[in-house]
C-alpha cells in the first residue's frame, strides 16, 4: 500500500473556507466524492448517507483544512482514484464556493501537489504534521521547534474541529469520512500522542522530518 500526502491551496494564497459553515461543506464533499459514483444532481447538501453501496475511491487516513489550503493523507483504491477523486473534490467544493460567494474563476492555484510516502521516517511523523498545521494560527513558533506554552498549544489542537486530530483522540468528529486502523497502530493512545507531539514541537529537526514541500 502506498501512501500520498495531497495539497492544494487557494489562488494567490486567498482564504478558501472564510466560515464554519464553508468547512462542514468540505468535510461532506470528502465523503461524497470519495466514491466511484457520480454524485446525483438532485443529491442534498445534508445526505450523509448515500442511497447506494459506496465503491470508495481512496482511503483517507488524515486531513486538515486550513483558512486557505488543505492537507489530505490517502492510500488509493481504485486505479487513478486519487486523480478523479481530487478533481471531484476541487471542482465540486470552488462550484459552491463561487456560487455563494458570487464570483467566477478559479478557486485553487492548481489541480493539487501529490507527494509520495517514500521514508518510514516521512510516514511515522507526517500524521502529526497534518495535525500541527493549525498551530500557524495560534503558535507559529512551533515549526522553529519553540513553542513555550505547550499547554495552550494543545488546548488549541483540541479544540480544532477542522482535522481529524479529535478522531484519533478517540473523539467521534468526522468518523465517517476517515480509516483511521492503519494509523491507529503507529500513533498509539492519546496520551502517546500528546507526548510525541511536545517531542516535535521542541525539536526543529523533528519538524523538519514530519513536514513535506509546500
Amino acid at each position: 500500500m502506498e501512501f500520498y500526502h495531497l495539497i492544494n491551496r487557494g489562488v494567490d494564497k486567498k482564504i478558501t473556507f472564510p466560515e464554519d459553515s464553508d468547512c462542514v461543506r468540505f468535510m461532506h464533499d470528502l465523503y461524497v466524492f470519495n466514491d466511484v459514483t457520480n454524485v446525483d444532481s438532485n443529491h442534498r447538501f445534508h445526505e450523509f448517507q448515500s442511497q447506494h453501496v459506496r465503491r470508495p475511491l481512496v482511503e483517507i487516513h488524515a486531513f486538515c483544512l486550513m483558512p486557505n489550503h488543505y492537507h489530505i493523507l490517502v492510500s488509493e483504491l481504485e486505479d487513478n482514484g486519487i486523480s478523479f477523486f481530487m478533481r471531484k473534490i476541487n471542482m465540486g467544493y470552488a462550484k459552491y464556493f463561487n456560487e455563494k460567494y458570487d464570483r467566477s474563476g478559479v478557486l485553487w492555484q492548481g489541480t493539487f501537489k501529490r507527494i509520495r510516502i517514500e521514508r518510514d521516517a516521512h510516514f511515522l511523523y507526517i500524521p502529526y504534521y497534518i495535525h500541527l498545521n493549525p498551530l500557524d494560527l495560534t503558535h507559529p513558533e512551533w515549526r522553529d521547534g519553540s513553542i513555550s506554552d505547550m499547554t495552550s498549544a494543545m488546548e488549541y489542537l483540541k479544540k480544532y474541529r477542522w482535522s481529524s486530530f479529535l478522531d484519533y483522540l478517540g473523539q467521534k468528529n468526522f468518523p465517517s469520512i476517515i480509516t483511521k486502523e492503519i494509523l491507529s497502530e503507529n500513533l498509539g493512545t492519546a496520551k502517546n500522542q500528546e507526548k510525541t507531539i511536545q517531542q516535535i514541537v521542541s525539536n526543529a529537526d523533528l519538524v523538519q522530518g514530519s513536514s513535506s514541500i509546500e
